[in-house]
């Protein structure tokens, strides 16, 4: 089915070998990502991410604890040129943050929806212009994938298996295929890789 408006929406996520965005202490163990987050091939690949997009779409977790981080980035001039590009994107670009919890928005030009992610970027795609860019954001990622709704993936994969932890790419999702059409590799082993959605 074409998209009237051509809006892509892709998804950004770093994964271990085992195929884990985190590792088997929960949401907040990233042993195993973290140290590949600055790498120049991380950086380019943050680079690439925004690129075209217009609308950021968010979990309740990471817009919580991306407002802690990225604006004080886009306000440091000494911050990596790659790094302050895409604080300055995400902190002027239209954000939709996917909460039943909030009752006000976290940031400016934010706007929250209590919706299932599908229904949200169904109709973000019918209206508007740009890319749609989910950020790290696992629970939107993973519905969208059960929805088929991505278009890209940008994946960071990092040369650890975990054991343990959470997947992305869990059993009974819809088969599909994707093409490569970039990849990198970084001096720790690190793989950037952007895949597009064959349809």
């Amino acid at each position: 089915m074409t998209d009237p408006t051509g809006r892509r929406v892709s998804a950004n996520i770093s994964l271990t070998l085992d195929g884990r965005y985190n590792g088997p202490g929960g949401p907040g163990d990233l042993g195993a990502i973290v140290p590949y987050a600055i790498t120049e091939a991380a950086r380019n690949h943050l680079a690439r991410i925004h690129d075209g997009a217009t609308t950021a779409l968010l979990g309740r977790l990471n817009a919580e604890g991306f407002l802690g981080y990225w604006p004080t980035v886009a306000a440091d001039e000494n911050a990596d040129p790659r790094d302050r590009a895409y604080a300055e994107w995400l902190v002027n670009t239209e954000k939709v943050v996917l909460s039943s919890t909030l009752t006000e928005a976290p940031w400016e030009r934010t706007r929250v929806v209590d919706a299932p992610a599908a229904d949200v970027v169904t109709r973000l795609k019918a209206t508007g212009r740009g890319d749609i860019l989910v950020n790290s954001s696992a629970s939107v990622i993973k519905a969208l994938l059960a929805a088929d709704l991505l278009d890209r993936l940008y994946l960071m994969i990092c040369p650890e298996i975990t054991g343990g932890g959470q997947r992305l790419f869990e059993d009974g999702l819809p088969a599909s295929r994707w093409r490569l059409t970039h990849q990198e590799t970084g001096e720790l082993g690190e793989i950037a890789v952007v895949y597009d959605r064959v349809r």
